[in-house]
């Protein structure tokens, strides 16, 4: 009896001492797969055109194969570095971000926010998630812009904590809304517009079906976000973040502030909120109506966070440690989203990530007709691991699958959807996207605990994108 005992509890030390590697080690084998590839996979290239609007895109019947330019010992050991320097846009505006909204913190606004908010919602809670969710899932369909999750979390983040919830909740709040929003794209232009614009389709055609993949796609990332939020409030220990460190210190900071007196905010901290909305109200003008994107989003959080900070009454000193605070908190986060995309670094140089597309599109070239606009749509998420750029990935897959989608009997309204949805969903789950890297890292969620959360959610939406793939292809939909 006391031998079997003892073996029970080894073999429960030993799962619990398992867990998924960490991040860096992931990333490493997957560049490391990559530049094995090259030796075994022929390298090949299609043609590439400029169009008018200055986006290049491949001629589909231009691949051939070139000479092999297998991965070399240098080549690997500068796989990482290149990464970092073709994501930079992505690390700087995560570092920005991340500093911006520390020295927020140190003015004390957030927290009077924060404290206003969750007094004025304690009853009613769970309420904030379905409300938050469907605004972002609404921009993020018309407008396009998946990255705005990166700024969303910060700002709810305290919030969420201050109601019970954890930093998991927050970063499902933003990420999954957005995500829902932008894979089934009613009007976006980045994935919709563009993918019906290089398929010969008239601009947003097949709104209703879209709208309804929408409500469904939102309906059941609510549900789940819900649900887990529930839980998580009911008993804490549930949490995926329990035992964390940093995620008790939220709790520490946010929750016990709440159960002392409201907080009320001086003159100067009332003008510093003013000047705080004002700058939104820039952002959002600018994303709008001028095409910013991460690049004038972190210049203008860097003047946002000087000028809010002065304002607020603190020194430049002050204002100078938040922002390296700030800095330090997002450091791997910003590292992870350089360290993914040497992936695609490895097979873009070794030039087999055209291979790679072309064997993609004859592989679902071969499946029986009604299996073939599903074949598209996983043939899609499939390349999304590498290039989880929507453009651009819209730009190298579409027009080899738009004029495929005519010879195996899919319309190309039917193409663009399956590239929509096999787009979107990978978005963030892969951890080669690097704003969604970026995301976690300011939300101090890692990518192992996030994978735990949304990887039933994901298995659902790829139930529920199958489905709506066959309905289009069994009504041969034309929009």
């Amino acid at each position: 009896m006391t031998q079997t005992s003892e073996t029970t509890q080894a073999t429960d030390a030993k799962r619990r001492h398992w867990q998924i590697p960490h991040i860096y080690v992931i990333l490493f084998v997957f560049i490391a797969i990559a530049a094995v590839a090259t030796y075994f996979v022929p390298a090949g290239e299609f043609e590439r055109i400029p169009g008018p609007d200055g986006r290049t895109t491949i001629d589909a019947e231009s691949f051939q194969y070139v000479a092999s330019n297998p991965t070399g010992i240098v080549d690997f050991m500068l796989a990482i570095p290149k990464g970092l320097m073709s994501a930079g846009e992505v690390v700087f505006f995560t570092f920005m971000i991340g500093g911006m909204f520390m020295v927020l913190r140190r003015t004390g606004i957030i927290e009077i926010g924060v404290d206003k908010l969750s007094r004025r919602f304690a009853n009613r809670s769970l309420l904030m998630i379905p409300v938050l969710m469907t605004v972002f899932a609404v921009v993020a369909t018309i407008i396009g812009t998946q990255e705005l999750a990166l700024v969303y979390v910060p700002v709810i983040l305290p919030l969420m904590i201050a109601l019970r919830f954890d930093s998991v909740t927050a970063a499902a709040v933003a990420l999954c809304a957005t995500t829902a929003g932008f894979t089934t794209g009613i009007l976006n232009p980045i994935n919709t517009g563009l993918g019906q614009k290089l398929s010969d389709l008239p601009l947003y055609s097949g709104v209703g079906l879209r709208a309804a993949a929408f409500i469904v796609v939102l309906g059941a990332a609510i549900y789940f976000v819900m649900r887990y939020a529930r839980q998580v409030q009911s008993n804490p220990r549930l949490s995926l973040m329990d035992g964390d460190e940093t995620e008790a210190e939220k709790r520490s900071l946010y929750q016990h502030a709440t159960d002392e007196g409201a907080l009320l905010a001086n003159g100067r901290q009332k003008l510093a909120t003013i000047a705080t909305f004002a700058f939104f109200g820039i952002l959002v003008y600018g994303v709008l109506r001028q095409g910013w994107f991460m690049m004038e989003m972190a210049g203008l959080f860097i003047v946002m966070g000087i000028v809010v900070g002065l304002i607020a009454g603190l020194t430049t000193e002050s204002i100078c440690e938040a922002f390296n605070k700030g800095f330090r908190d997002v450091l791997v986060g910003a590292m992870i989203a350089g360290v993914a995309r040497g992936v695609a670094v490895v097979l873009e140089d070794g030039q087999i990530m055209d291979t790679l597309v072309y064997g993609l599109g004859n592989l679902v070239g071969e499946l029986p007709t009604l299996l073939s606009a599903i074949g598209m749509y996983f043939a899609q998420l499939a390349f999304n691991f590498v290039v989880p750029s929507g453009s651009g990935q819209a730009l190298v897959t579409m027009p080899i699958m738009a004029p495929l989608s005519d010879i195996i009997g899919v319309t190309r309204q039917t193409a663009v959807l399956a590239y929509q949805l096999g787009d979107g969903i990978g978005n963030i789950l892969f951890p080669t996207s690097g704003y969604f890297m970026a995301t976690l890292a300011i939300a101090g969620v890692p990518w192992q605990k996030w994978v735990k959360f949304f990887f039933p959610l994901f298995c659902v939406w790829v139930v529920i994108a199958v489905c709506f793939l066959a309905i289009a292809q069994a009504t041969q939909w034309v929009g």
